[in-house]
């Protein structure tokens, strides 16, 4: 088993985060994002809380994968909720714990700071992701998302 060592990530992690998104994103969509765009976005929400907040998983000190925690106010419950977004793991270490290491940080972490509930989505055609997140207590909940893109 792999020891992983979960943190918030810092300044040190952004050109690996930025690295991992233009990775998720070719990978799962067949995009090429731009990457000194995405190293401004990612040092953005580094320089600003209300923009986010990374999770870096390590193993053997080298950040392995990380997710993107954003907040919405709900209020319905006059509460926060967070949205769990940008999720990536490097290849090798997917199916090992890597993931289920950061979303028990990040739910140690939503108990600590009173946050209501815990979402996010997932490509409708990304059923080893969407197992996963079964697997550890999440369920499909009633919403369909739409966008438009402007």
């Amino acid at each position: 088993m792999i020891e992983y060592n979960i943190t918030v990530g810092n300044d040190k992690d952004t050109a690996s985060i930025a690295q991992f998104q233009v990775d998720m994103a070719m990978e799962s969509e067949g995009t090429a994002l731009d990457h000194e765009l995405v190293l401004k976005g990612v040092a953005a929400a580094m320089a600003d809380e209300y923009k986010g907040t990374y999770i870096v998983a390590r193993a053997n000190g080298e950040a392995i994968g990380s997710l993107l925690l954003t907040r919405e106010w709900s209020d319905w419950t006059n509460r926060w909720y967070w949205w769990i977004q940008s999720v990536y793991v490097k290849p090798e270490y997917r199916g090992k714990g890597a993931y289920r290491a950061m979303y028990a940080k990040v739910k140690e972490m939503a108990k600590e700071q009173g946050i209501v509930q815990i979402r996010l989505y997932v490509d409708k055609t990304n059923y080893p992701a969407q197992k996963v997140y079964q697997k550890l207590g999440m369920a499909e909940c009633h919403y369909y998302m739409y966008e438009e893109v402007l």
